[in-house]
């Protein structure tokens, strides 16, 4: 008979532990990973190459990365939005180090972006290039740059980053 926890769950018996490892010691551990419909959408929208949000009628905004709620008024969202894949740096800064902390020769301008389409205030984060680092601005006006369709895979990361406009 199964054992009860103290957190309620149950408790693996001997069992329970041989059917999850093969006989040579190998785990029998398979998992998928699932980013739910919102992102889903979002990553598929960038393998095509686009950027995807959602609408919510009641508050009248629209916002990316895309929600199935909306965290104002707690009720689904209205409707998918393709937006541009252009925007305005909202905030910027001038990295000299990279994120494992390894000095760059070229510094990297990690940014957010509010994205075109989007209600004031919505966009994401994301590298500016293609730009001297003493140039860039807050209101600045970029646009991505995406990867080939061939190496795109639905990730952020097909955008290779964003860079100026004009």
């Amino acid at each position: 008979m199964p054992r009860q926890t103290e957190f309620g769950g149950t408790a693996l018996s001997n069992e329970d532990f041989k059917t999850f490892f093969h006989t040579q010691g190998s785990p029998n551990a398979r998992y998928a990973w699932d980013c739910g419909v919102g992102i889903g959408k979002y990553l598929d929208g960038l393998k095509e190459g686009k950027l995807v949000g959602t609408r919510c009628d009641k508050c009248r905004r629209t916002v990316i990365p895309p929600r199935v709620h909306c965290e104002w008024c707690f009720r689904p969202m209205d409707a998918w939005v393709d937006l541009a894949d252009t925007g305005r740096i909202n905030t910027f800064s001038i990295s000299h180090v990279s994120w494992d902390v390894v000095r760059l020769e070229k510094p990297q301008i990690p940014a957010v972006i509010e994205i075109d389409g989007a209600s004031p205030g919505m966009g994401i984060l994301h590298l500016v290039d293609e730009v001297d680092p003493q140039a860039v601005r807050i209101g600045m006006k970029v646009r991505a740059v995406w990867k080939p369709p061939a190496e795109r895979e639905g990730a952020i990361t097909d955008i290779r980053y964003f860079k100026p406009v004009g």
